[in-house]
């Protein structure tokens, strides 16, 4: 197996890892009864995803997903409640994965059907798990919290189109000469 060294892949961990500790930091601020702020973060992490997958490959982009997945679960242990940040990473690392397999599955339809598809299936796995790990069993109204959501979420796989199509041709760049 060919790997890139890990600094060509420093920049969408970094980006990774960013987006995931705001996004933890942001769902604890609920939005009235139905969102919580982190939905509008959140969906940046498939687009990083989904550009790594296009760019280096399946195998690179679950590389940056178990990088990325370590760096914020330890980072987001500090900054947010420890049950908020075990919820995040179970939810981030079966998403992601989820994202990439769904993704390489349309990698080679029409440009948007692969990014589009894979955000949406991830998002249900991503706010499933993630808002039944942090909150069922406590007094927060996680069901119509997870509801709204993954509505965002999906307004924002579609919303994320455009910045996708617009990096496509600039993704040269992120392959190393070798």
């Amino acid at each position: 197996m060919n790997r890139l060294p890990l600094v060509s892949l420093s920049k969408p961990i970094a980006a990774m890892a960013f987006v995931i500790v705001l996004s933890n930091v942001l769902v604890q601020y609920p939005i009235g009864d139905w969102l919580t702020w982190g939905a509008f973060s959140y969906p940046l992490v498939f687009l990083v995803c989904d550009l790594t997958n296009r760019a280096v490959g399946v195998t690179e982009a679950r590389r940056v997903a178990w990088i990325g997945f370590a760096i914020a679960v330890a980072v987001s242990a500090v900054l947010a409640p420890w049950r908020i940040a075990v919820a995040s990473g179970c939810a981030f690392i079966f998403s992601q994965l989820m994202d990439i397999a769904v993704f390489n599955r349309w990698r080679q339809q029409s440009w948007w059907k692969a990014p589009l598809i894979g955000s949406v299936v991830a998002s249900v796995v991503d706010t499933s798990v993630f808002f039944f790990l942090a909150f069922a069993g406590t007094d927060v109204p996680w069901m119509q919290l997870a509801a709204g959501d993954l509505g965002v979420k999906w307004l924002m796989a579609a919303l994320l189109l455009a910045p996708y199509r617009a990096m496509l041709p600039r993704l040269q760049a992120w392959v190393p000469v070798r």
